[in-house]
């Protein structure tokens, strides 16, 4: 499923983000940047030590990475050329913030997208996983985040793919996008 806005469309897809080709792909990091399990583990498995060494890097240079904000390291091994990691909300019922925290995960993302002039990101469905944040309300979050973007900003990615890793978190995106 896919839709328009803007210059730039969202799609939805069922897969293995280490496997997409995108100029970048989302990680859904740790504070510390050091690699973790789901989607985290996957990407610094399936990328190599060379990720892990920009992500040391960066620790070295500001102390990880915060909830919310997003750094850029090299994609290694992957077939994106980048990987952007990025810190989701622990959910805790929603009232610390965690709304406001996974919208700025996606908007940061995005804007490191544009300083380096990407035309095509994946995104995994952020904080959904260990940090147990609802698929749905999150699904709610992401794709309202990313549309407005991409409306409202013309060096947009043409592209932003949502690649899921179930078939129950695609129903959900889906019908959150159809509402759109």
């Amino acid at each position: 499923m896919e839709r328009l806005f803007g210059s730039g469309r969202i799609q939805l897809v069922q897969g293995d983000i280490t496997e997409e080709s995108t100029d970048a792909v989302v990680n859904a990091a740790n504070q510390s940047l050091l690699g973790g399990g789901g989607v985290d583990g996957a990407i610094h498995r399936a990328g190599g030590p060379a990720i892990l060494a920009e992500c040391k890097a960066i620790r070295a240079r500001q102390g990880g990475c915060p909830a919310g904000e997003a750094v850029v390291t090299t994609g290694g091994r992957l077939p994106a050329r980048y990987v952007i990691h990025t810190v989701g909300p622990v959910w805790t019922g929603g009232d610390r913030r965690e709304p406001e925290i996974l919208a700025s995960c996606y908007r940061n993302c995005l804007r490191l997208a544009v300083e380096k002039a990407l035309r095509s990101v994946a995104f995994p469905s952020i904080s959904t996983g260990a940090y147990g944040y609802p698929v749905g309300e999150a699904a709610s979050v992401a794709l309202s985040t990313v549309a407005t973007f991409l409306s409202k900003e013309e060096a947009a990615p043409a592209l932003v793919r949502f690649v899921l890793f179930d078939a129950g978190t695609l129903r959900a995106y889906e019908e959150v996008l159809a509402s759109l």
